[in-house]
């Protein structure tokens, strides 16, 4: 089937996104679109389908029926591994942090793992000049350089997020799924992904899923609201915090912040 190509050309747009686990619709006809060099945040309550979701437009979980598009491109049938090839990248995914290694070796070995090698020769990362130079540049991005040559195990929980983010961001990719990346974090840690997040607005097209609805309302151009697997609202931040349905879902779970 051919699908005809959306005239603004999102960077990313799902279709009509169904998933179900047996009588639950973790996901009911979700539509989406992410305009490029925009921050879109999915926000909702717990249950809503979020994960689910974030799944879906990354390539781990196979929708029930609708589409994903990647920059016009129709990715429903691609995995993971293959969308990271067109551009997608989903920080905080990646579970090796090699704690022995130092975050510029980490980064650099991801940028090697993107470009197809194998791992066994990560001893020699450091000679050569095609791994490091991206590497430095990714670590500066995530705010790591006073961090570059220390071991992975000496980094805080915050620090390591800030590494996982680099070891993504190496690979140059056109979009970030971001999901929760201030999950577990100190309100200072949480500011400094913040700032952080901020230099990367309009670099990259970023969709953020996080609970700090503080830091959602600071960073995002666009925000949706998912609630029971479907998205009752999509608007600028202001327009979210006046909508009397996303109010009435968040009632009892936590406020918006004015």
């Amino acid at each position: 089937m051919t699908h005809p190509a959306c005239v603004s050309s999102p960077t990313l747009e799902a279709r009509n996104l169904v998933k179900r686990y047996g009588g639950l619709l973790a996901t009911n006809h979700v539509n989406l679109q992410l305009a490029a060099g925009d921050l879109h945040a999915i926000i909702g309550p717990n249950g809503a389908g979020k994960t689910t979701l974030i799944g879906q437009l990354g390539g781990e979980l196979r929708p029930d029926s609708g589409d994903v598009f990647l920059k016009s491109e129709c990715v429903t049938s691609l995995g993971s591994a293959d969308r990271a090839l067109r551009g997608l990248a989903r920080s905080y995914q990646i579970s090796s942090i090699f704690p022995e290694l130092t975050v510029l070796e980490c980064v650099a070995l991801a940028m090697q793992a993107h470009q197809g090698h194998s791992f066994s020769s990560w001893r020699r990362l450091l000679d050569r000049p095609a791994l490091v130079e991206p590497s430095h540049h990714a670590i500066e991005q995530a705010g790591l350089t006073h961090r570059m040559h220390q071991r992975a195990s000496n980094l805080a929980h915050g620090e390591r997020r800030q590494l996982e983010l680099a070891m993504v961001l190496v690979s140059q990719p056109s979009l970030l799924l971001l999901d929760e990346p201030m999950a577990g974090m100190s309100q200072s840690e949480s500011m400094k992904v913040v700032e952080l997040l901020q230099g990367l607005k309009g670099r990259y097209t970023l969709l953020l899923v996080e609970h700090d609805m503080q830091a959602v309302f600071a960073l995002a151009d666009t925000i949706s609201v998912l609630v029971n697997g479907c998205i009752i609202a999509s608007g600028t931040p202001s327009d979210i915090r006046a909508n009397a349905e996303v109010r009435a879902a968040y009632l009892g779970d936590e406020e918006l912040p004015e």
